[in-house]
């Protein structure tokens, strides 16, 4: 078995930005958290953004045939029953581990990030407005979070959810613009911009978090390793 596709098919290389996302959202509430903790829920995560990253793929496919082929079902390196057994299964896997999280509101918040995520991948070809969509997944990270750790959300989980949300817009904003630009902007803007996720979360870690110690730094590093791994597994 060839695992180079499923990581292709997954953006793997983006999902430091996930992991990022829920140590801020930990780091910013206040509450008392684990390592523990953190890892179940970013492990839950992951597997909501690796799924959606699947499944996005999974609706475009005949799109993507034509403008996209070196995507991994257009090109044939994954068969479409393979792709939509393994979607389902990492969103079950995802919500198997809000169950065994700190407090069960994670598993009602964890279904309707699996809705928006659905709702997105399902739509949004050639309706902007599913931008929103999107953004709304990222900002449903730091809820979910939120409540299987604590039960609930602190403002300042709302503030930095909320910061998340704007520039996810904006970076959506950027890509379409540069896909209408003859040859682009010449750089790699879009993949930076992705890695920059981890830079608000540090920023928003120092900002808002009671005792932020080296987890600034410790997110800040996330962008590091998202822009490496888009070296062997594109983000886009």
């Amino acid at each position: 078995m060839q695992f180079k596709p499923w990581l292709d098919i997954c953006r793997v290389s983006n999902l430091p930005t996930v992991w990022t996302n829920v140590l801020a959202a930990l780091a910013v509430s206040g509450g008392a958290w684990s390592t523990g903790e953190y890892l179940v829920i970013a492990a839950s995560m992951s597997l909501f953004y690796t799924g959606g990253m699947c499944l996005n793929d999974i609706f475009d496919a005949d799109l993507d045939a034509g403008y996209k082929p070196f995507r991994p079902i257009p090109s044939g390196r994954i068969a479409m029953r393979s792709a939509v057994r393994f979607t389902t299964g990492l969103f079950i896997a995802a919500l198997l581990l809000l169950l065994v999280a700190s407090d069960l509101s994670g598993v009602p918040a964890g279904i309707a990030l699996l809705s928006l995520i659905i709702a997105y991948d399902r739509f949004h070809k050639g309706r902007p407005v599913t931008v929103l969509l999107m953004a709304g997944c990222r900002l449903m990270v730091f809820v979910t979070a939120g409540y299987a750790a604590f039960g609930g959300m602190e403002k300042a989980v709302w503030i930095a959810g909320a910061a998340q949300f704007v520039y996810i817009v904006v970076l959506s904003a950027v890509a379409v613009l540069e896909k209408r630009l003859p040859g682009g902007f010449g750089f790699p803007l879009i993949p930076y911009m992705i890695a920059g996720i981890s830079l608000i979360d540090a920023a928003l870690i120092a900002a808002l978090a009671p005792s932020p110690g080296i987890m600034p730094l410790v997110a800040a590093s996330g962008a590091a390793l998202t822009i490496a791994g888009q070296r062997f597994v594109r983000g886009d």
